[in-house]
């Protein structure tokens, strides 16, 4: 594992002497651009590892993506080895459909204190609701970021991550998401606590995820990128593009059914992901992730 084959990975070429708040939003930023949020190897019959060096060599090395605990795990890594002071959290992921959280976390996520401050960092959440830059733990106060307006509200000691939503101009809107779901002026993502967590306590949840068959990992086939100006996203056979803030604080949203066919060449040319297996898509639940 070396931290310059992980910036060769992301395309960094900034400085990284030292560990200030410039850095370590310039490396999200790149990082998000270039590493996909992507389950794709439950559905090419491979098992996601709960293991630093198999996730470096699969994100660096193979030029793969990974979900939360992968992304996030190795950040964290990249991140202490450059002398930030981080620890790991867990969320409990926000489900529309269902109007509530799961009992247990299925969210991996960080905390970087710096300079007398608190930051959470995830660029493991992916799609629309992904963090661009890290977030100042402060609550009730709006954070702007290219995607949205994103903002922490602490109750008890629970925090939640919630994101104010742009409306959307979907070309095809006979292909668009749900009108609940549409009509949604705030969305809220995730909650978690401070507690420090402990790499180990994530493993049931790593099985699980990819195992149950009601999970949304397993009943949906997900690669997503963020892009200079936006983010694409293959879910099952549906490619959606996102342009952020296109015009009068509006999303330009363009959606496409691909044929099997076009699914190798478009996760190779969109996402830059070339894949060992074959890859079977899946897109059988109903829950939304836009």
């Amino acid at each position: 594992m070396d931290i310059k084959e992980y910036f060769a990975r992301i395309s960094y070429q900034g400085s990284h002497s030292k560990p200030d708040l410039a850095t370590m939003s310039d490396i999200v930023q790149h990082h998000i651009q270039a590493v996909p949020f992507e389950n794709l190897s439950i559905h090419c019959g491979e098992r996601i590892e709960l293991d630093l060096e198999a996730t470096y060599n699969k994100i660096v090395r193979k030029n793969r993506g990974g979900w939360c605990m992968e992304n996030n795990y190795l950040l964290s890594w990249v991140l202490e080895t450059l002398g930030y002071d981080v620890t790991l959290l867990g969320a409990k992921v926000f489900v529309p459909e269902l109007d509530g959280y799961p009992e247990e976390i299925d969210h991996l996520l960080l905390r970087v204190d710096l300079d007398g401050k608190s930051y959470i960092v995830d660029v493991g959440f992916g799609m629309a609701y992904q963090l661009w830059q890290p977030m100042e733990l402060i609550s009730g106060t709006d954070q702007p970021q290219t995607p949205g307006v994103f903002r922490f509200q602490e109750e008890n000691g629970t925090w939640y991550l919630e994101k104010v939503k742009r409306k959307q101009w979907v070309l095809k809107p006979s292909t668009s998401t749900s009108p609940n779901v549409e009509n949604e002026v705030c969305r809220r993502i995730y909650l978690f606590t401070l507690q420090p967590r402990d790499i180990e306590e994530f493993r049931g949840c790593n099985a699980h995820l990819q195992t149950a068959p009601d999970s949304l990992f397993v009943t949906k086939s997900i690669c997503s990128l963020q892009t200079a100006d936006g983010v694409r996203a293959l879910v099952g056979w549906k490619l959606t593009e996102i342009k952020y803030n296109y015009r009068d604080n509006m999303d330009l949203v363009e959606i496409r059914m691909l044929a099997d066919e076009e699914i190798e060449k478009t996760l190779r040319e969109k996402f830059n992901v070339t894949l060992d297996k074959k890859f079977v898509p899946a897109n059988t639940s109903k829950l939304s992730l836009f």
